[in-house]
Order: structure tokens, then C-alpha cells, then sequence
């Protein structure tokens, strides 16, 4: 057993060092400045201050922190020579990226749950946690679709691009199907006038489990591609 557990803590330290190396810090400096910036603009004009409009401070530093590992973690292997030694590993995917996959995502809802406590100190009081589980959904739904991008097109300033226009594209798609299942922006906290109560949290509720399963079906397709050796080596 300690064994295991020395070995399992060895494997999340190394796979911390290759995911949050190199330009992360910045990411993570940026996502804090522009938390503050909205904080700051938020209170000069004057806005009604909720959760709802907390959960739209934090959506876009809530990209920042997932865009890095995701965009750039296949050419980072690819430039420090780690995929040849990934591919020699029998079900790498299963023991390697499945593994950064989950400390990316768990480390993201960690920092999600910091910035809606400060948030809830210096704004508003609402529970962090509850924030940072609603945010949560879309941010591993785009998280793991430019995962599935990264592994198409393995550079990652390409992927970065790629996401930008993609990212606005979709933005246009959200005002189509504003607050309905399909609208990747949805606020759970906010409140339609279009709708009930009852009806817009079954719209929640439909919409969490289109964004849950969005992101399952891009990882695994992220994996598959990831089996193709003669594409990356």
C-alpha cells in the first residue's frame, strides 16, 4: 500500500511538471488580471451583483486556466521527445493522458473554487464550490474539445488559432440557442423570463448532461486519434 501510494504521488508530480511547465504561468497570471479587470468593471458601473453574474466574471479566466495544458500538451511531448517513450508504453492513453486529463480537470475546479472565494469575499457571498461545479461543464467541454483538436493537428499555436475561431463561431451559435439545452454558455444561475423555474432548470439539467456527454465523446475520439503512431512519430 505505501508502496502504491509513493508510486502514485511520484506520477502526479512528474505529469505537474509536463502539464503546467513552460507558458502556464502565464495563463495563470492572465486569467488572474482579467478576474480583477471584470471584478473592477463590475462595481464602477454599478451592476446588480448575483451569482449569476459572478459565474460571468469567471467563465473566461475560467478558459485560461484549462487553454495551455490542453491546446499545447501533445507538441510539449512532442518537443521534449516524450512520444516516442509514449508509445512504447502498452495503453499509454489509459496511463498516461487519461491521468493529466484528470489532474488538469481536478486542479481547474481547485482554482475555480479560489477565484469564487475571493469573489465571494470582495463582491458577493455565494459557495464557491456550487460556482465552480456549474463552471465546471462548459470549461471541460471546451477543454476536451481542443484536446480532441491538439491531436489532429499536433502544433499547438495551430490548435490555439484554431480554437480562437472556433471559440467565435460558437459564440454566435450560443446567441442562436440562447438559454436552451444547446447553448454552451447557458448561466444556471441566471433567470429567463421565457421560462419557469421548473422549466428552466430541466433546460439545466438536459444541458449538463449534453455538455457531460460532449466531453466523454470528444476525449475518447482525442484517445483514438492518439493511437495513430505513424502520424505523430
Amino acid at each position: 500500500m505505501n508502496s502504491s501510494i509513493t508510486l502514485i504521488t511520484k506520477i502526479i508530480r512528474y505529469n505537474l511538471k509536463i502539464i503546467f511547465a513552460g507558458r502556464f504561468f502565464f495563463f495563470l497570471i492572465a486569467a488572474i488580471a482579467f478576474y480583477i479587470f471584470f471584478m473592477v468593471i463590475t462595481v464602477l458601473d454599478n451592476s446588480e451583483i448575483n451569482i449569476a453574474l459572478l459565474y460571468e466574471i469567471t467563465f473566461f479566466p475560467a478558459l485560461l486556466l484549462i487553454f495551455y495544458p490542453m491546446v499545447f500538451g501533445i507538441q510539449r511531448d512532442d518537443d521534449s521527445r516524450m512520444l516516442e517513450i509514449l508509445f512504447g508504453i502498452p495503453n499509454y492513453r489509459y496511463k498516461v493522458w487519461l491521468v493529466r486529463l484528470v489532474i488538469i480537470f481536478s486542479l481547474t475546479f481547485v482554482m475555480l473554487i479560489l477565484f469564487g472565494a475571493v469573489g465571494s469575499y470582495l463582491l458577493y457571498p455565494i459557495d464557491p464550490v456550487s460556482l465552480a461545479a456549474q463552471l465546471l461543464f462548459p470549461v471541460c467541454f471546451l477543454g476536451s474539445l481542443s484536446f480532441l483538436i491538439s491531436t489532429r493537428i499536433k502544433n499547438g499555436n495551430a490548435t490555439a488559432v484554431v480554437m480562437v475561431i472556433l471559440g467565435f463561431f460558437l459564440s454566435i451559435f450560443s446567441e442562436i440557442v440562447e438559454d436552451t439545452l444547446w447553448d454552451i454558455f447557458l448561466n444556471p444561475f441566471g433567470s429567463p423570463r421565457q421560462y419557469t423555474q421548473l422549466a428552466f432548470e430541466q433546460i439545466i439539467w438536459k444541458n449538463r448532461v449534453f455538455l457531460s456527454v460532449g466531453s466523454l465523446v470528444f476525449i475518447l475520439g482525442a484517445l483514438l486519434n492518439l493511437q495513430n503512431r505513424e502520424r505523430y512519430i
